[in-house]
């Protein structure tokens, strides 16, 4: 059976005609599989959703308990319809998986976002063996290629050493990034208290809940605190925060941004951050070419990202690559 027939995709996302399920669907639908709890990918309203159970923590956080109809935790091996599906670690963020589906005698592996550099909040990427890799592209340019993380979080707290009379705003985003930036700054020895956001706040205390040392933790919010009191301390934020009168509370802020487009110096500079930390939670242009050389798919599918860049690449690589031009996935919403 041609595989293009077994999964494929749809104005909804992703389908698989077999098990009657969509993949992280960008409008609600009778069945969805959700590889992550990321707004661009798990939204509400859904009959059915089958996702790890950090990931439907998650989703129930954002949206509310009644967010679907029905909520299955996706364990071990699992039969839907005439497919057989499997979550495994996809190393994104907390609960983040990517999905083995195997129908028609086709097996399909479907990473939703991934990481191949190590994170302290997540499970490490698994590769799964297949017949057709589903990858993001979301880095898929050579230009892309991750520094260290520990390089960047070294930069910050050098920066902090530089400007003691002065706040250092991070702007990051609430799930995944706040919490593997508190962590790699936990790793680099800052014990001090960490100020938060108030859009942050929730997501950081489930995390605790599931064991993550986040360490102190306090409200960038709290009345009682003077604008001095802050100075030569590090504030987590969402970065739409930094256009606020928020965050005018703080002395002299220094403006950073943990995300991988700060690579893109011009990106930085639209956005005034003064302090760019190149630090993502998605693979990088040399790891999607290790992770399809480990995978050995017969087949590349590309879901959204630098489709054209890729596909090119693997043709050089002698082997066959196929864009979807999936639309609906973008940056984790800031606010």
């Amino acid at each position: 059976m041609n595989a293009e027939t077994l999964l494929y995709p749809t104005p909804d996302g992703l389908y698989c005609p077999g098990g009657g399920f969509h993949v992280d669907p960008v409008r609600p639908v009778p069945r969805a599989l959700i590889t992550h709890g990321h707004a661009d990918h798990a939204r509400s309203g859904h009959g059915a959703v089958l996702a790890t159970r950090q990931t439907l923590d998650i989703m129930a956080i954002r949206y509310g308990a009644d967010f679907a109809g029905e909520r299955q935790v996706a364990e071990g091996a699992l039969t839907i319809g005439e497919a057989r599906v499997q979550f495994h670690p996809a190393g994104h963020v907390l609960g983040s998986a990517q999905i083995e589906i195997e129908t028609g005698g086709t097996r399909f592996v479907v990473t939703g976002d991934y990481c191949r550099h190590r994170n302290p909040v997540a499970a490490p990427f698994e590769p799964v063996a297949c017949d057709i890799f589903i990858t993001e592209a979301t880095f898929a340019l050579p230009v892309f290629r991750h520094p260290d993380p520990a390089a960047e979080i070294a930069k910050l707290l050098a920066s902090v050493a530089a400007f003691p009379d002065r706040a250092h705003l991070v702007g990051t985003y609430a799930l995944g990034k706040a919490q593997r930036l508190i962590m790699l700054l936990r790793e680099a020895g800052w014990d001090g208290p960490l100020y938060l956001h108030g859009a942050l706040e929730r997501l950081c205390r489930y995390h605790a809940e599931q064991g993550i040392p986040l360490g102190d933790l306090r409200s960038a919010t709290d009345d009682s605190m003077s604008k001095a009191e802050f100075a030569g301390q590090i504030v987590l934020a969402p970065p739409s925060a930094f256009a606020a009168t928020w965050a005018q509370r703080f002395p002299d802020p220094v403006i950073a941004f943990a995300s991988g487009w700060m690579q893109i110096r011009a990106r930085a500079r639209q956005r005034g951050v003064e302090l760019p930390l190149v630090i993502s939670d998605h693979a990088d242009w040399p790891d999607l070419l290790r992770t399809i050389e480990e995978v050995d798919p017969q087949e590349t599918w590309i879901t959204h990202g630098r489709e054209e860049a890729l596909i090119r690449q693997l043709d050089l690589m002698q082997r066959r690559g196929r864009p979807l031009h999936l639309i609906g996935f973008e940056e984790e919403p800031e606010a």
